[in-house]
């Protein structure tokens, strides 16, 4: 059947798109505005309802021919007034046709993949783009969506098939030693280049996966360290509750920023204490569990005055220390949690407005990173920028192709298994080894659709707009 479906925002605006998409299209044109435009040529017409010949509205036509079209069929476009009144009364109009029906979510991409005009990972960028919040996720979504993935995939691929055609071939001739030996020598070293780039790939930081799902940072500290409140900052709304009652904050709670075209989820998490409370316990549980997946920590601690005392350098059980006699050293146990590397941290005394103006400077020399102050405001610029400057890191450049989905992470890590098969294990059978080989690029293949598409494709198409 052909499809239609209205393409723009629903509701109320000045330009309301319909799109069109199948055998039907031609028929439905001549029906319901007179004979068909030229193909690609904008044409100004009354729009009329085949049933009664009411003008419905006056409308810009454009129809586009197979095969050089988005999904390889007929295609054509009514660019309406955007009255909710009109669009209904054209969709009604359209549905009237015998071999025509609402399209589904996604289908007009769909068609475009079943005709060969794009491929799952295009797909996938595509989707991605729709989806994008943030100028890195748009480049990097426009990247995977214009085929330069895709390209890298394909590349891969055409490598491994070179070398299970070498083995094949050192089979066929299994008689002449001399060339069998060549030919899986050639095959070995093709082989053996292919898995180094596949795991170069694989050892990216999941850069990919945060541009595309976000930078996640996460508030910990004590209770009454000020992580409801710097939340509130830096999201510039009231996203957690704030009070003076310590564990307020039972429940992770996430706001999604955009740093510098980057998108960061801020989680503000329980106060970490000793506590008798099951309900807060939970809380602290789950504080531990989304500081050990996050990308970054922020440790808040409280930036009290103590009487003169001499605090040594470094840091205690992984603890910051302060090198001033008027500055508290955080006072709480060290909190449970492995660290990786000191590129997941920052460490940052919080509430410094009730800091005298003059020991303002002490703070910054200690072995804090920062001193802030989510009430004034002050050191939230200079918070903001680490945080971006991290998450910029970690990023990489968005317009690289780069992993995006665990799907696509799940395939190279599969290919790379039989390719670490093929080349460990020589003793084997030569028909055994070029099976791991097949089942190699049987992995690749899976990666841009060739096979095993259809068990993806409903996921994926299901998040689409109708329209699209």
């Amino acid at each position: 059947p052909t499809i239609y479906a209205l393409s723009t925002p629903p509701g109320r605006s000045a330009i309301a798109v319909v799109r069109l998409s199948g055998m039907a299209v031609s028929e439905v044109l001549e029906r319901m505005c007179g004979p068909r435009p030229e193909p690609r040529h904008a044409s100004l017409r009354r729009l009329k309802d085949p049933r009664s010949g009411i003008v419905l509205d006056e409308v810009l036509v454009i129809y586009f021919e197979a095969p050089r079209t988005e999904t390889g069929e007929d295609m054509a476009e009514f660019h309406l007034h955007g009255g909710k009144a009109i669009v209904r009364a054209v969709l009604d109009a359209l549905g009237s046709f015998p071999d025509t029906r609402p399209a589904e979510p996604g289908e007009f991409a769909k068609r475009a993949f079943e005709n060969g005009k794009i491929d799952l990972a295009q797909i996938e960028g595509l989707a991605d783009l729709i989806d994008a919040e943030t100028e890195s996720q748009r480049q990097q979504a426009v990247a995977q969506a214009s085929g330069a993935q895709s390209k890298r995939f394909e590349g891969w691929r055409a490598q491994l098939l070179s070398a299970l055609g070498l083995v094949e071939a050192g089979i066929d001739f299994s008689d002449e030693g001399d060339v069998t030996e060549r030919a899986i020598g050639q095959a070995e070293a093709v082989a053996l280049s292919l898995r180094n780039d596949l795991a170069a790939h694989l050892d990216d930081g999941h850069r990919g996966e945060i541009l595309r799902d976000g930078f996640r940072v996460v508030l910990a500290g004590p209770p009454n360290t000020g992580k409801s409140s710097l939340l509130n900052a830096l999201a510039r709304r009231e996203a957690a509750i704030v009070s003076d009652e310590p564990g307020t904050t039972r429940d992770v709670i996430d706001a999604r920023l955009d740093l510098e075209g980057l998108a960061v989820i801020v989680s503000d998490t329980a106060g970490i204490r000793d506590t008798a409370s099951g309900v807060e316990q939970e809380g602290i549980r789950r504080t531990l569990a989304v500081a050990r997946d996050a990308d970054l920590v922020v440790w808040l601690s409280e930036c009290p005055l103590l009487p003169a005392t001499t605090q040594g350098e470094g840091r205690d059980e992984g603890r910051p220390q302060t090198q001033v006699s008027t500055i508290a050293a955080p006072h709480h146990d060290p909190l449970p949690i492995e660290r990786r590397n000191e590129e997941r941290e920052i460490y940052v005394l919080t509430k410094c407005d009730l800091l005298p103006a003059d020991e303002t400077i002490h703070v910054k020399q200690s072995s804090f990173d920062l001193a802030i102050s989510a009430k004034t405001g002050a050191g939230l610029d200079e918070l903001t920028r680490l945080i971006a400057e991290r998450a910029r890191t970690a990023a990489g450049n968005a317009s690289d192709p780069a992993i995006t989905r665990a799907r696509q992470r799940d395939e190279i890590s599969r290919a790379v298994h039989h390719l670490d098969a093929f080349l460990k294990d020589k003793t084997r059978a030569l028909e055994l080894r070029a099976e791991e080989l097949r089942l190699a690029s049987v992995a690749l293949a899976r990666l841009t659709g060739k096979i095993g598409a259809e068990e993806v494709l409903g996921q994926i198409f299901s998040r689409f707009c109708i329209g699209k």
